[in-house]
């Protein structure tokens, strides 16, 4: 039996233009190629985790709205319970506007709408849910009072506590004290340090001030190069797979849910990291948050066909 994995976070919307490159201040482009599909950091990592094989739960609010009740549809189909996904009376679902450039990078702008309504007293009535859970996931798209409160539960009871600190942001004492394992890229771990990280050892630095607070495992994003991981102080680089980029939104929560639903299954943590290499390697060359996720048949042929 798959051990539980609860999923807190964001749901929106996302809006999608492709333009030749990012605008410059009050520069018009011409894009093409618009589309609205479903994304929030949140959601993409529980759908990651989803169709990667997790038993997964997700607490969430959406608008009552009829993006909000297809959502929900939506997130039953790829396998997560949605008994904490909330519809919040009289707010939108949330919004993000997404720019991708050819080169393959985005640019994103988020309306919060429901997810502003993810407050600790809508986390309260689900707290059983992380408590029987073997791990707790979160992001920062949601409001960081909530987001403390569910990491607190979840160390009272014994809950392994995964953040990916995403949007960067700098966080208080109080909940990175109750982080074990944190997964920022190279802005959010600055952000979160003051370290650069440009090299390696800027890596290592980020993630030895990380280890100060007691969180026990530093996984450091890299993109192409791969993922830095540091234990005990201890770190070294676990390269990532080389596939041509065509958009690159939601593939740090693909990395994120893929590499938790692996861990899960008792797999050891570079086992879990080339797993959500390949993962989030996939979800590159396509476009789109959640359309882009692959599933676990797929991350798993793709494994096969590469050289060790």
């Amino acid at each position: 039996m798959n051990k539980k994995l609860v999923v807190l976070g964001s749901v929106n919307a996302d809006h999608i233009l492709s333009v030749p490159r990012f605008p410059h201040p009050g520069e018009t482009l011409k894009g093409q190629d618009y589309q609205v599909v479903f994304g929030g950091k949140g959601a993409n990592q529980a759908v990651a985790a989803g169709r990667s094989g997790a038993d997964v739960s997700f607490i969430a609010c959406v608008g009552d709205d009829d993006l909000g009740q297809r959502m929900r549809t939506q997130f039953t189909f790829d396998g997560i319970d949605t008994q904490a996904v909330m519809s919040v009376p009289g707010m939108s679902t949330g919004v993000a506007m997404i720019w991708v450039a050819d080169s393959g990078e985005n640019c994103i702008g988020i309306a919060a709408g429901a997810n502003a309504a993810l407050t600790v007293d809508r986390v309260e009535p689900h707290l059983a849910l992380i408590a029987d859970a073997q791990m707790l996931l979160m992001q920062l798209e949601t409001p960081l009072a909530a987001v403390e409160a569910a990491a607190r539960h979840a160390k009272a009871h014994g809950t392994l506590v995964v953040l990916n600190p995403a949007p960067a942001a700098t966080l208080p004492v109080s909940l990175l004290k109750l982080v074990d394992v944190i997964t920022p890229n190279e802005t959010e771990a600055e952000a979160l340090t003051g370290v650069a990280v440009n090299t390696e050892l800027d890596a290592q630095r980020a993630a030895d001030q990380l280890h100060a607070h007691g969180i026990k495992v530093v996984l450091i994003t890299l993109g192409a190069r791969g993922v830095w991981l540091s234990e005990n102080g201890v770190g070294e680089l676990i390269p990532g797979f080389k596939v041509k980029a065509v958009d690159t939104t939601a593939a740090g929560d693909t990395f994120n849910g893929a590499l938790v639903t692996r861990w899960l299954e008792g797999k050891p943590i570079r086992e879990a990291i080339r797993f959500a290499h390949a993962a989030a390697a996939i979800s590159v060359t396509r476009a789109g948050a959640q359309p882009s996720v692959p599933d676990r048949q797929e991350v798993d042929a793709f494994l096969q066909q590469q050289t060790v």
